[in-house]
């Protein structure tokens, strides 16, 4: 089989400048449904397919697998994450699997900054006055938030992502970085970090920002214990996983006052249902996963994706292959 007669499955449609790359290489195949792709959908489409692209949250398991069938050779996801995809059976069956190290940490790192800004500025509460008209400027305190010049703004994971915002927010006049992990990091320095256990850092942290990897081992660890831990005026940012935080205890963390706001990018699931407790806070501000939503970074995530496929199929070595 030649390469221009070769199938590809996507599972969501691919930005143009990836897609541009596809055409030559692939006959193409598309879910272009609304919202994510349904699992009837994605069995159906992957039949006969040489190559995908996939998505979080479209889980890649060994039904997916076995549904493509035995002319897979690879697998590219359009993520930095990898939770949905069933790497050790992908390399059973010696399918290689790439994805997009390194092309999100500006933008993830810009948005964690916004987040952070409409936490601590009650945004949120501002545009709902704006909307219903209600001035309150006859009371001195009214929306007053939080200023960062002279606060500590404290960072589970200060890996590359951690390390930009850390960096953002030097000109703000942060006093003090902590930061908690396994080991000492490189960037410590450059930012003049101070590495502290995760107990400490949630008891001294004006702000607590969330960006780490996730793995087993920290999965709900934003729970009652951790929120209890933190100051009453504490802000929480969470840009990296959803399933780090147990919603049920942020929740009443909020309601109750033990930390004074949240700023959440990513949540579990995507997106939270309409009803959703959290969503009845002003006092949490939540965005719909914009950690990679700028023209630039999802082009250039595109086009890591689709070399990675065309190099797959090619059984060429992938430009960005997931570690061993």
């Amino acid at each position: 089989m030649t390469s221009t007669r070769a199938s590809i499955f996507l599972s969501r449609t691919v930005p143009p400048a990836g897609r541009a790359l596809l055409e030559p290489e692939f006959s193409i195949r598309e879910w272009t449904g609304d919202g994510f792709i349904t699992r009837e959908a994605l069995l159906q489409g992957v039949v006969g397919a040489n190559a995908l692209i996939v998505h979080p949250p479209d889980r890649v398991d060994k039904s997916v697998l076995d549904a493509a069938g035995s002319q897979l050779k690879v697998i590219s996801t359009m993520s930095v994450g990898l939770e949905h995809i069933d790497i050790a059976e992908c390399r059973r069956r010696g399918i290689a699997v790439g994805y997009t190290p390194g092309v999100l940490t500006e933008t993830t790192a810009e948005l964690t900054l916004a987040l952070l800004l409409a936490t601590s500025r009650r945004i949120k509460e501002g545009f709902k006055a704006v909307e219903k008209g209600i001035v309150g400027w006859q009371n001195g305190h009214w929306l007053c938030g939080k200023q960062i010049n002279g606060c500590t703004v404290g960072i589970v994971g200060l890996g590359r992502i951690g390390l930009a915002v850390a960096k953002r927010l030097q000109p703000f006049g942060v006093a003090k970085f902590l930061y908690s992990g396994h080991s000492e990091k490189p960037g410590g320095a450059e930012i003049g970090a101070t590495l502290v256990s995760f107990d400490e850092l949630l008891r001294k942290s004006d702000f607590v920002v969330a960006c780490c990897s996730m793995n087993e081992e920290n999965k709900g660890l934003f729970n009652k214990d951790a929120f209890s831990k933190m100051k009453s005026d504490a802000i929480f940012i969470n840009s990296s996983r959803g399933v780090l935080v147990n919603q049920e205890d942020l929740y009443d963390a909020l309601k109750s006052g033990q930390i004074m706001a949240a700023g959440l990018d990513v949540t579990s699931p995507e997106p939270l249902p309409v009803d959703h407790q959290l969503k009845t806070l002003d006092s949490c501000v939540i965005f719909p996963h914009l950690g990679s939503a700028t023209t630039d970074t999802r082009n250039v995530m595109a086009v890591t994706a689709a070399k990675n496929a065309i190099a797959g199929f090619k059984g060429q070595t992938l430009p960005s292959p997931v570690p061993l």
